[in-house]
């Protein structure tokens, strides 16, 4: 798996000029890295206090955020375990890989208005990380039903298959009728 480092980097006059600078200096001279713009706009902030309460509430969201993701992914592993080479190419963000997603990043302004508070944000990404929580509970309560259903069809098979078998076995062979 490709690693990542998101770096906020204050520092130019422009956002554009701490850019350039940055991927200068990662890239064009030397190839330490490939940079991508990851775009975020201006949120609305509020007072510090609210900042600093809000951060308790930012650690607890970012924990459970990556434990969803963890658990998707290795449920998708576990589903695909036949396939394993499969599991990247399914897992996908926004109907695009994970390496496209985060390299061309874009804020979805529909979903999360910055118009509104950082708390409303954050309240909006938990909210959609729970719904996608109680999917992956509710599909994985599903797919294990039918899996356990299909496991007892195929043991109740293979046993009407050893029975047939062994009837087979027991019957009273006959030979053709000889002249005494």
């Amino acid at each position: 798996m490709t690693e990542f480092w998101l770096i906020s980097a204050p520092g130019e006059k422009t956002c554009q000029q701490t850019w350039e600078k940055l991927h200068a200096a990662t890239t064009k001279n030397n190839n330490l890295a490939v940079s991508s713009k990851f775009n975020i706009p201006d949120l609305k902030v509020g007072t510090l206090d609210v900042l600093v309460g809000l951060s308790d509430e930012l650690a607890k969201l970012d924990a459970f955020v990556e434990g969803v993701v963890k658990k998707v992914a290795q449920y998708m592993a576990d589903v695909l375990e036949d396939s394993k080479d499969k599991v990247q190419e399914n897992l996908l963000a926004n109907g695009v890989d994970l390496v496209t997603y985060i390299t061309r990043f874009q804020w979805d302004m529909a979903k999360y208005p910055i118009k509104q508070s950082l708390k409303n944000i954050s309240e909006i990404i938990a909210k959609g990380v729970t719904q996608i929580d109680n999917d992956l509970k509710s599909r994985a309560s599903a797919y294990n039903n039918l899996k356990g259903n299909l496991q007892n069809l195929e043991r109740k098979n293979a046993r009407n298959r050893t029975r047939d078998s062994d009837l087979q076995a027991d019957a009273p062979t006959t030979e053709p009728n000889r002249p005494v």
